[in-house]
């Protein structure tokens, strides 16, 4: 049986100094799935978002960039969740996590935050029932808080860019099998490891990160 996705949302920072580094993968995301379906994204006040419009599989998704900055992402996607009153199952946020690597993307449902201030917003807002879609950036190494802000903040190395963006044309060609067959599905062939996969963790740990 097939997942009903009615909102998918990219998380991000929208000021142009932000827009190529490893903390803006999720609106990367939402960018390459618009620009997939020939949809374009238009500001929506009402939401403090750029939304678009797209059909997968027979099912209408509305998509969503909050303007917000990383930290307040989950006013606008409470302002979306109430307005077109969507059940936050049926919603799936895709974000960077420092707990995988450049490469890998994993889908998820219900957990916690990691330490990502963009998720601690959207779960304040909506509750924790909802889709993740996570997009590896990978781990600066122990060190201090300084770092780790630093790293999300900076954009990756070009072989590192060219990794996340082939984990986001990765998570792409699943959605259809997502809405179609289902998550068990889904999540077998978005997960099936690589040869070169790195070691990584759950995300129920990690850092505090920076929006």
């Amino acid at each position: 049986m097939g997942q009903q996705i009615d909102l998918i949302v990219g998380l991000g920072n929208p000021a142009p100094d932000y827009l190529s580094t490893r903390h803006n993968a999720g609106f990367w995301f939402a960018d390459v799935l618009a620009a997939q379906y020939a949809a374009q994204f238009r500001r929506d006040r009402k939401l403090q978002a750029e939304t678009a419009e797209i059909r997968i599989s027979g099912q209408r998704i509305r998509l969503l960039k909050p303007m917000t900055y990383m930290n307040e992402s989950g006013r606008a996607v409470s302002a979306a969740v109430h307005y077109y009153r969507f059940p936050t199952d049926n919603v799936l946020v895709a974000y960077d996590d420092l707990d995988l690597p450049p490469g890998r993307a994993k889908l998820k449902f219900d957990s916690g935050h990691a330490g990502h201030n963009g998720m601690r917003s959207v779960i304040e807002h909506i509750g924790p029932k909802f889709w993740r879609l996570r997009l590896g950036i990978g781990h600066p190494g122990p060190g201090r808080r300084e770092r780790v802000v630093g790293h999300v903040l900076r954009r990756a190395t070009s072989a590192e860019e060219q990794l996340i963006i082939d984990s986001i044309r990765d998570a792409l060609d699943v959605l259809p099998v997502l809405i179609e067959s289902g998550a068990e599905i889904a999540m077998n062939r978005l997960h099936a490891p690589r040869p070169d996969s790195s070691t990584e963790t759950d995300g129920n740990g990690g850092d505090s990160r920076t929006g």
